[in-house]
């Protein structure tokens, strides 16, 4: 059996700790420097800078005029999927769909804030969005389903998903199934720094985008940060990341089996089992072979790399309470709450995107349509930020509405206050020279 990694985190010293919060995109200082000039040859040469980085990258058989999918493509892949994989689409997309139209905010609110003044918020759609649909450790039409579901529900107008084309040149049929089930008919066939380039520069073919939002490998979050000046780059989603928190209340072979959930996404992820229960630690270490025989040999590879590396493992804490801060300074991207009592802990956890609860709902239900979104911040990110929502796919306007019987005293505080900072302009627009011009 591998060598998978245990921490005892009471015989750890704080810097051992803080090596544990590391993940695989800490320092993409690296992923940036090589990333810059894929970037600017996009920017430079347009679709054959993409055409040429399909074959070197992807090693794709791919030219300018299939860079984007036809919709005899799209048509033919309901042919290629299996009817129970499309069924499971659907029933994802329907509950991803009525989560998210539930979340949707107000079109405008009016609050009267003093008698004959109003102020509220609007919310427009956001123009044109790009969705980055990752496919290099896999095929990924879940990601397709968290991506455009929201986005369909907040009435983006333009919609179009980059994802990395296979060697023949195709797109993931699930992926096409799960994006024309979703609302979205627009795909192109580009991935890693070079398609978040195509979408923030535009190219011949590739509409230029104002925002994108999706998981992806480092060089995937290297070209965001780059381009961050050119277009929006969403929701910091880097590489999978997962806690399982297991208390005395399970067997540790079940801890085990959820372990591997996001571990098997790749060597660049994070995955830890971290609990107070020697029982269960030991439980769960002596259950990973089973579970590994049972898996592909690319799973049990990436898996076992994460798990015996410096980002993945097992973290025996002293008491639940430790476990608790442990997981609140690492902020994971998934957190799942194995207890037959799960909600006895979901009070202590305040730094978490997602949460699941209970030895029923393990991250896989959770990734492919319980409902919420399963693109989440990554790296420490859930300290500030939360889930994929309808809300970034929309944009607020703040509206004002004042009448001419409120106005006087608003205008006498604003002009003491414009008196105060030294903005005469300011005092000027709220002063008897304004009073001159309403009287006309």
């Amino acid at each position: 059996m591998p060598n998978v990694s245990f921490h005892d985190l009471s015989q750890l010293d704080a810097d051992a700790r803080a090596a544990l919060m590391r993940r695989s995109e800490t320092d993409l200082s690296g992923f940036m420097e090589k990333a810059a000039p894929i970037v600017e040859a996009v920017r430079t040469e347009g679709d054959a800078a993409l055409v040429r980085f399909a074959r070197d990258f992807d090693k794709a058989d791919l030219d300018a005029a299939r860079l984007k999918v036809s919709p005899t493509e799209f048509d033919a892949a309901f042919g290629m999927v299996d009817e129970d994989v499309i069924a499971a689409i659907r029933f994802g997309i329907d509950n991803i769909r009525h989560f998210h139209e539930e979340q949707k905010p107000e079109a405008m609110w009016l609050k009267e804030m003093r008698p004959g003044a109003f102020a509220g918020d609007r919310f427009t759609p956001i123009r044109s969005v790009a969705l980055y649909v990752p496919r290099g450790k896999g095929a990924f039409p879940s990601v397709t389903m968290m991506t455009a579901v929201p986005a369909v529900v907040a009435g983006v107008p333009e919609l179009a998903i980059v994802t990395p084309p296979a060697p023949d040149g195709s797109v993931d049929a699930a992926t096409l199934v799960a994006a024309r089930l979703a609302g979205v008919e627009t795909v192109y066939k580009c991935g890693g720094a070079q398609a978040v380039a195509a979408v923030a520069y535009g190219t011949e073919t590739i509409t230029a985008a104002l925002k994108i939002v999706g998981p992806g490998s480092p060089w995937v979050v290297a070209a965001k940060r780059l381009l961050a000046g050119v277009i929006d780059p969403g929701l910091p989603a880097g590489p999978s990341e997962a806690i399982i928190l297991a208390d005395d209340s399970v067997h540790g072979g079940l801890a085990a089996l959820d372990l591997l959930i996001e571990a098997e996404h790749g060597p660049d992820s994070s995955a830890y089992l971290v609990t107070h229960s020697r029982r269960v630690a030991e439980e769960a270490l002596a259950a990973l072979p089973e579970h590994w025989a049972r898996m592909s040999e690319q799973r049990v590879a990436f898996s076992t790399a994460v798990l015996t590396g410096a980002c993945g493992g097992i973290v025996l804490t002293a008491s639940i309470e430790e476990s608790y801060r442990f997981i609140n300074d690492y902020a994971p991207e998934h957190l799942e709450i194995l207890s037959t009592d799960p909600f006895a802990h979901l009070g202590h956890i305040t730094e978490a995107a997602e949460i699941l609860m209970g030895p029923h709902t393990p991250v896989s239900i959770g990734n492919f349509g319980l409902g919420p979104n399963a693109v989440l911040p990554t790296s420490r990110w859930a300290r500030t930020c939360g889930p994929l929502s309808v809300t970034d796919f929309v944009k607020r306007s703040s509206i004002g509405y004042v009448t001419a019987a409120a106005y006087p005293e608003f205008a006498r505080h604003a002009r003491t206050l414009a008196r105060y900072e030294g903005f005469s302009s300011h005092e000027h627009a709220v002063s008897s020279v304004r009073d001159r011009y309403l009287a006309r």
